[in-house]
């Protein structure tokens, strides 16, 4: 890692918050401010060479999975995506019938997504029973789950984590979203989520905390996974809902709401 590395990836980071919020201006549906938020995240995991993934071949068996539990974010995802190539020359359209791109990551219309999601704390629970599978087959592929403070609401997201503690997942890896904004609130006044890291701790996992708009920190964070674990790891992600674009940052209203005309040259003119 070097000076340079981190500059091509920070620009990368300015370019797909751009290019997803002309997405979403043209769609006139999505989610913006969740998606602005872990563009650094997504920027390090695909383009850091962290993730094991091969473009021409998606669905390689050594590949690392990736799976996107909240899965409202997807216009990251699918930014991400055509910049890493998963799409060749085409440029599929967002929300439109008979595109690809769904509101929320399908499998069914986009092979390369490991499980549709969208119902929050379903992700979590298909990371885990993927990760045991791997196991089972003496697969050195990892399992990566995105995952939000929001959904640990869920108690099917506990008795998930409580699982992958057990039996001592290794080879998988969640990156929560800790922006402490969901689609009402705060998740502290929505709910009591408490110490999040201790809970996990609690339950076997090796727990991370990171600022998730450092690519740098995010940088020797992340490469530090090629070291075996005896337990499943949780980074915690500290960001900010709506990152890059002041006049949004922090407001749970742009939590599903996508930009206005006004809003959208505004956005534009500050990612520059």
């Amino acid at each position: 890692m070097d000076k340079t590395q981190i500059e091509r990836l920070q620009q990368k980071a300015l370019l797909i918050r751009r290019d997803l919020t002309e997405m979403l201006f043209r769609s006139a549906s999505g989610h913006w401010g969740g998606s602005l938020g872990l563009a650094d995240v997504f920027t390090v995991l695909f383009f850091g060479g962290i993730l094991r993934y091969n473009a021409k071949k998606p669905e390689a068996k050594d590949r690392d999975r990736f799976i996107l539990s909240n899965g409202h974010i997807a216009p990251l995802y699918y930014t991400v995506l055509e910049h890493a190539g998963f799409f060749g020359d085409k440029k599929p359209a967002l929300r439109k019938i008979g595109s690809p791109l769904q509101g929320h990551p399908s499998h069914t219309h986009l092979a390369v997504v490991e499980t549709s999601t969208g119902p929050l704390g379903q992700g979590v629970g298909v990371a885990v029973g993927k990760a045991i599978a791997l196991k089972m087959q003496g697969s050195s592929a990892r399992v990566f789950c995105i995952t939000s403070d929001g959904e640990h609401e869920e108690g099917s997201t506990w008795e998930a984590v409580a699982s992958a503690g057990k039996y001592r997942l290794d080879n998988l890896i969640y990156i929560l979203d800790r922006n402490h904004v969901q689609i009402s609130g705060t998740t502290e006044d929505v709910g009591n989520l408490g110490n999040i890291g201790a809970r996990y701790r609690d339950l076997g996992w090796e727990v991370l905390e990171v600022n998730g708009h450092d690519i740098g920190k995010l940088l020797r964070l992340f490469d530090s996974f090629k070291y075996k674990s005896r337990k499943p790891r949780i980074v915690i992600a500290r960001t900010i809902m709506g990152k890059g674009v002041k006049q949004i940052e922090n407001d749970y209203h742009y939590h599903g709401k996508a930009p206005s005309e006004k809003e959208y040259l505004m956005a534009m003119a500050e990612l520059k």
